[in-house]
């Protein structure tokens, strides 16, 4: 959904539209530099970071970097001393065997499995197909102990799109939850684009996925596994019935026991990963408003090496993903401890946030926004930084090409925050801001897709910065090269006004927005 900003005046306790520039807040952005921005990145995503994936020497590295020039800044160490916040992890690797009628099929070609939270081998002579997953469909068909196959697409119904995307949907979503519910033995979630994922991302995809590790000895809830299977592999699955896949598809997805023999296991092994957050703190001036802070982050972790014997280049870099933002904070670091030095700090507290795991499911956000630092309840806000440093698919070409910026998240939680943002722009940077995916029911979904959406889910306010993506996203293209640091830093500047003007002002943002349900 896209909002449609208007210049008119806006309604909030601390914005308004026709702003005075402060020549004090201008003099400290003018240090966010292209040059200087170029001077980080060309360090964090270069190939002797090896990609900075989580758990491996190239994050350590960065986080080293990112914590040494905390330090030279003159930035606080608040984890008891240190710049380094641990965040215990567990990698889990996955071995998954799978046949049908005598035929193999192997893990990360046709099929690829959501880790289970159990071990388990299951052989069985039949499966239920389920359909659409409606309850409609479903019914009172008991489901306990079944291997069940799923059409993972939308259901078409009158004057709505279907939606085919293997991210899910709102919908399905609260399918999943329905069938995990009726205790099925395993799900088997058919979608159409399964095979082209698995051809693009079939590395990413079987690489051992890291959790965070469990503090308690309770024992673990037991939950259907999911394998996400190719249409190939779904019409094998039902050619005893008569119909192909295809066809049961066409007919409605009426549900049916087929005859298919199912033979498949997995098990788990699993390691404890060292991995840390990198926290940055610099104290506010003002003696009633310090207590208060204002959280910069951005995840400095990426998705690592292609495997031993490709061919060419291995190194997946992360210079936009997410080497941009994390120049990004460390550029508008820079500019707000020269600030302090000159005697015109801050006078709420920011706290800079480098997050690790975000590639791996926001996991050193998660880690941290469930074990703060700093009470969440003194958080006013998080401006977080995800991809700044390129130009979109869908502004490649266009005018404004080299003068906007995604923005996503501002005002679900806070007006206040929202307008903050839109003064900021409209006296300083005059860039379009791009609303078009600032709707957590966005088929990319974004909203939930960086580290910003655990602080949300707790009820702070956050902004998202974000440039789209482009055809070298998660790939070997994502080069220093290919950078844009003129954008990369007008981008950062418009974090680093909108971060003085929360910092500075004498009310915190209000929080007039409701929380999504299910979250903390």
């Amino acid at each position: 959904m896209k909002k449609i900003i208007l210049s008119i005046a806006l309604a909030g306790s601390i914005t308004c539209v026709w702003a005075q520039q402060n020549p004090t807040a201008m003099k400290y952005a003018g240090i966010i530099s292209p040059d200087l921005a170029k001077k980080h990145l060309s360090i964090i995503a270069s190939d002797a970071y090896e990609g900075r994936e989580t758990g491996k020497p190239g994050a350590e590295k960065a986080a080293h970097y990112i914590a040494d020039e905390f330090k030279s800044l003159g930035l606080q160490p608040i984890v008891n001393g240190s710049y380094f916040f641990d965040v215990p992890l567990t990698e889990n690797s996955l071995n998954a065997t799978f046949a049908v009628g005598g035929k193999t099929f192997a893990n990360g070609d046709s099929f690829y499995a959501v880790q289970p939270s159990t071990d388990r081998t299951l052989n069985t002579s039949e499966i239920v197909f389920v359909g659409y997953g409606t309850e409609a469909e479903i019914g009172n068909t008991d489901l306990t102990g079944k291997i069940v196959l799923w059409i993972n697409e939308d259901k078409a119904a009158d004057g709505k799109p279907q939606g085919t995307s293997f991210r899910g949907s709102e919908a399905r979503a609260a399918i999943t939850k329905n069938l995990m519910s009726k205790n099925p033995a395993m799900i088997l979630a058919a979608n159409s684009e399964i095979a082209g994922v698995l051809t693009k991302y079939k590395n990413y995809i079987l690489a051992p996925r890291l959790t965070i590790k469990k503090e308690d000895t309770k024992p673990v809830e037991t939950k259907p596994a999911v394998f996400w299977i190719t249409n190939e592999v779904a019409e094998e699955l039902v050619k005893s019935g008569g119909k192909t896949f295809e066809q049961l598809k066409t007919d409605g997805g009426a549900v049916q026991t087929i005859k298919a023999d199912v033979k498949l296991s997995y098990n788990s092994v699993k390691k404890d990963v060292k991995a840390v957050d990198v926290l940055g703190f610099l104290p506010g001036s003002d003696p009633k408003l310090k207590d208060e802070v204002l959280v910069i982050s951005a995840h400095y972790d990426h998705i690592g090496l292609l495997p031993e014997g490709t061919k060419g280049d291995r190194v997946n870099n992360g210079a936009d993903d997410d080497g941009s933002g994390t120049t990004g904070i460390m550029t508008i670091a820079r500019a707000f401890s020269k600030a302090k030095k000159d005697g015109h700090g801050p006078r709420r507290s920011i706290l800079f946030l480098g997050n690790v795991g975000e590639e791996k499911g926001l996991l050193g956000s998660e880690y941290y926004t469930d074990h703060p630092v700093i009470p969440l309840a003194n958080t006013i806000a998080d401006l977080n930084i995800d991809m700044i440093g390129r130009v979109g698919y869908e502004y490649k070409g266009k005018a404004d090409s080299a003068n906007y910026v995604y923005v996503i998240g501002s005002g679900m939680l806070s007006t206040d925050l929202h307008n903050v943002g839109e003064k900021a722009n409209k006296t300083y940077t005059n860039m379009v801001l791009d609303y078009k995916y600032d709707d957590p029911k966005d088929p990319n979904d974004f909203y939930h897709r960086s580290d910003h959406y655990n602080f949300a889910k707790h009820g702070v306010p956050i902004i998202f910065y974000f440039n789209g993506e482009h055809a070298d996203y998660h790939g070997v293209g994502d080069e220093v090269s290919k950078i844009n640091f003129p954008l990369l830093a007008k981008r950062a500047q418009l974090a680093f006004y909108t971060a003085w003007d929360l910092v500075n002002a004498d009310n915190r943002p209000v929080v007039d927005g409701k929380k999504e349900e299910g979250s903390k």
